[in-house]
Order: C-alpha cells, then sequence, then structure tokens
C-alpha cells in the first residue's frame, strides 16, 4: 500500500518524520512529492499511489483519471475547494478533508494582520487599539471559536452570526448572538470572515453589507478571496476613506488597490494562515491518520464527498 504526499509548499521535515512514522507503523509505505513544479511530475507520482495528502493541491479530473489505484484523498487543512469532488466520487475515491487542525494558526494570523494594521504598519505614527472596539465573527466554526477567544483576552465586545450553529453553542463561548448578517455588521468595526467558498458563499459580502459597518471599518478575510463580491468592495472603498481590507489571500483587483488605496489593505504574500509549524504538523499527521484509519476500519468520518 502505498501513501503519497504530493505538495508543492512542502511540509515542513518534523511533520514529515511523524507521517512518515504514523503510515509505516500501519505497514504502508511513504512517498513524498515535495515542491514539485509542473502537473507531469504529479501524474506519474500518483500513477500507483493508493492514498494521497495534498496541501492546497488541485486534484482535478486529470489528476483522478492518471491515479489508477488511488482510493482516498485527504486535503491537509479545512478548506478543500481545490478537490475535485464529483470526480472523485466518480472514480470511486473518498475525499476528506482535516477540519480544526490549522485553527489556531488562521486566527492568530487574523489578530497579527489586525494589529499591525492598527499600530500603521509600525510607522512611528500614533495608532489605535484592539480593548473595547467591537468584532464580529461571521461563521462560527473551529476557526471562529478560537478568534472569539483570542478577541475577549483582548477586551474587545464579541458577536457572531452563523444560521449552522446553535445559538446556545455561541453564547456558551460568551459571545453575543447576531440574528442575521446584516446586524452583524452594523455593529461591528471589525468583521472577520471564517466561511467556506460555496455556490452560497460566493461574492456574498458585498456592497450593501460593507456600508452598514460603522466609521473605521476593517474587514479581515482569512476564509477565500471568493467570499468577497470585490466590485462592492471598489464601491465601499471609493466612497469610504475610512474603510480597511485585510486579506490572507490577495484579491484579483490587488493592481487596483496598489494604485489607490495604500496604507487601507494588507494582503499577505501567499496564504500564510496554516503556515506555522504547528499547524504543519497538526493536519499532515491528522491526514495520515484518516488514511491509515479509512483503510483499516473503513471510517469515513470526514468524508466532503457524496
Amino acid at each position: 500500500m502505498k501513501i503519497l504526499v504530493a505538495t508543492e509548499k512542502a511540509f515542513a521535515p518534523v511533520a514529515i518524520a511523524q507521517i512518515r512514522e504514523v503510515t509505516e507503523a500501519a505497514g504502508y509505505k511513504l512517498a513524498l512529492l515535495e515542491n514539485y513544479k509542473n502537473i507531469s511530475e504529479l501524474l506519474t507520482a500518483v500513477s500507483d499511489a493508493d492514498g494521497m495528502i495534498v496541501r492546497s493541491d488541485m486534484v482535478t479530473s486529470e489528476v483522478l483519471v492518471a491515479a489508477k489505484k488511488l482510493k482516498i484523498v485527504v486535503r491537509a487543512g479545512a478548506g478543500y475547494d481545490n478537490l475535485d469532488l464529483p470526480t472523485c466520487t466518480a472514480h470511486k475515491v473518498v475525499a476528506m478533508n482535516t477540519p480544526g487542525q490549522n485553527s489556531n494558526a488562521v486566527a492568530e494570523l487574523a489578530f497579527e494582520m489586525m494589529l499591525y494594521q492598527a499600530r500603521g504598519g509600525f510607522s512611528g505614527k500614533s495608532g489605535s487599539e484592539l480593548r473595547g472596539k467591537t468584532i464580529g465573527i461571521h461563521a462560527f466554526g473551529n476557526v471562529g471559536k478560537y478568534v472569539a477567544e483570542i478577541a475577549k483576552g483582548f477586551g474587545m465586545d464579541v458577536y457572531a452570526y452563523d444560521p449552522f450553529v446553535n445559538e446556545d453553542d455561541i453564547k456558551r463561548s460568551g459571545v453575543k448572538v447576531c440574528k442575521n448578517a446584516e446586524v452583524l455588521y452594523s455593529k461591528c468595526q471589525y468583521v472577520s470572515l471564517h466561511m467556506p467558498a460555496n455556490d452560497k458563499t460566493k461574492k456574498s459580502i458585498g456592497y450593501d453589507l460593507l456600508k452598514k459597518m460603522p466609521k473605521d471599518a476593517v474587514i479581515v478575510n482569512t476564509a477565500r478571496k471568493e467570499v468577497i463580491d470585490e466590485d462592492g468592495l471598489l464601491k465601499i472603498f471609493e466612497e469610504r476613506p475610512d474603510f480597511r481590507y485585510l486579506s490572507d489571500v490577495e484579491p484579483d483587483c490587488k493592481t487596483l488597490f496598489e494604485e489607490k488605496y495604500k496604507g487601507r489593505f494588507i494582503f499577505t504574500a501567499k496564504k500564510m494562515g496554516a503556515q506555522t509549524e504547528e499547524a504543519n504538523i497538526n493536519a499532515g499527521v491528522a491526514a495520515a491518520r484518516q488514511i491509515v484509519d479509512y483503510f483499516k476500519t473503513g471510517s469515513e468520518k470526514f468524508k466532503v464527498n457524496k
């Protein structure tokens, strides 16, 4: 049984060591394809793999056609929009993610960007503080819960909206519940986004929501760029010089931001949410354990395709 780790952005060596320990202890062979440069390398490597672990790597129909023996692919991370789920299903490949393993790293990044912005990029000029400010958490899943925990430590006033989470569960976290997104945005100077990108959420954060935010509004996006309606975002930036956008992924309209709105945005060089040693280890090892568990017991606990 061959388990392939295929990553354009390699796992940390300590993570690979632990992934190897898990797979080899189960009697499986571990193969590595790290820092590959073109799709042909992936197609060759996956041709005889029984299981595969990826990060942000695209698992397309082309990859799945080449993967003649593949039975399971695990995305080491929460988001799985890089996996072609219908084709996985068509080829009888179980697709999984590893929810929760990167959550703290993503939550901390949200605050790192917020602090950097609040202090004016450490330019030496007077900035502002987070204590006493309002923050809204749009989608209260694993990452949202960590954001709430950190925000309370900063002394922020914390609100959340998530139609898929029981209100009592949100309240038990010491967070105020908003009945809808419109209320959340109207109450909060900071709004932190944590929803997946799907048919319902893509371009769902647009002008009508953003215009409801109070003065000195800041949108923090450590989710996916697709959830933002960029036309609406540009419109609010044109109308309101107080508006700020902090994102862990560059928008398609990055050039316009650089030309017109310097000092009002922060975009990381590449998606950095999961880029900590701890998250690297947690997600990779969880993926390996899920593959082993699937082959040993048939468990499909974190399956994301039908």
